[in-house]
């Protein structure tokens, strides 16, 4: 297995830095959040989802992407994912995503999956789906990168086997699910190996998290919530996970996608990466 990290985790990093974190602390490759960050955003502290300093604009030039993938070659990483947030349906977003993948040399994006709100109706939203993705199939094909669906808490796809069904009359050469344990914390949970099994040529990518659900009272009122965890702390059982990884015989890449905050960037990046070599070491 090669190991990367989703560019997500570092906010308070910039690409050129986190480059050389990753070459320091011992990964294969880097998935580049891939978003434009408005400027009232850039005067904000730096966070995930927000002011993230690790992350690509959509403006970038050929000639960073060519600089900026030269460091990444010179210090022994690979670019594995360019990483958007696309809506389901933009096709021009889609392309431009697949052009600037190419250029850096990246195996695959992320796909826009429509998201589960219960203001439209499930059947609407899979066939817009499965159009979107059809397009995005040959788009795909045209530009060698592979486009990949996440099972993702709040989509149409939460889990592996609803993820399956939008993907399954898709060629697997372009067309392939990230699968992704913590986020099915959230929703979508499934017995792993079965999902891992029905994905089959499918399973194209697994990123690596933990989540844990914490009861809260308010007014005597008892509500549970997902919160994110430390990878040994949350619910995701990643001891299991990686043997029914095994078993069906997934040898591919293994995203850290930490949303913990449980240290800071490089010592993350390094406590992640020696205690998901250990569990794999030990399956």
């Amino acid at each position: 297995m090669k190991f990367s990290v989703f560019t997500v985790m570092a906010p308070d990093t910039t690409p050129e830095r986190m480059i050389h974190y990753l070459k320091e602390t011992g990964y294969d490759g880097v998935e580049w959040r891939f978003k434009e960050t408005p400027e009232e955003v850039k005067k904000q502290e730096t966070s995930f989802w927000g002011n993230n300093l690790c992350t690509i604009d959509p403006a970038i030039s050929d000639q960073e992407i060519q600089q900026l993938a030269q460091t990444a070659k010179e210090n022994g990483i690979e670019t594995f994912s360019v990483t958007p947030y696309l809506t389901s349906g933009d096709l021009e977003a889609t392309e431009r995503v697949l052009d600037v993948a190419k250029k850096f040399g990246a195996k695959s994006i992320r796909l826009g999956v429509p998201r589960y709100d219960r203001s439209s109706n499930y059947h609407d939203l899979y066939q817009g789906a499965l159009h979107y993705l059809q397009e995005a199939e040959q788009m795909c094909k045209q530009y060698g990168v592979k486009g990949l669906v996440e099972t993702h808490h709040q989509t149409i796809t939460p889990s592996a086997s609803l993820a399956y069904r939008l993907v399954r009359s898709l060629n697997p050469d372009h067309i392939g699910v990230l699968y992704d344990p913590g986020n099915m914390v959230h929703e979508g949970y499934e017995n792993y190996r079965m999902g891992m099994e029905l994905l089959g040529d499918y399973l194209a990518h697994v990123h690596v998290k933990n989540a844990q659900w914490v009861k809260q009272t308010d007014d005597d009122q008892v509500n549970w919530q997902v919160q994110w965890a430390q990878l040994d702390k949350g619910v995701v059982d990643w001891k299991q996970v990686l043997t029914d990884l095994k078993a069906v015989g997934y040898d591919g890449n293994i995203g850290m996608e930490d949303f913990s905050n449980a240290y800071p960037t490089k010592e993350s990046l390094k406590f992640n990466l020696d205690a998901i070599k250990k569990l794999v070491n030990g399956v």
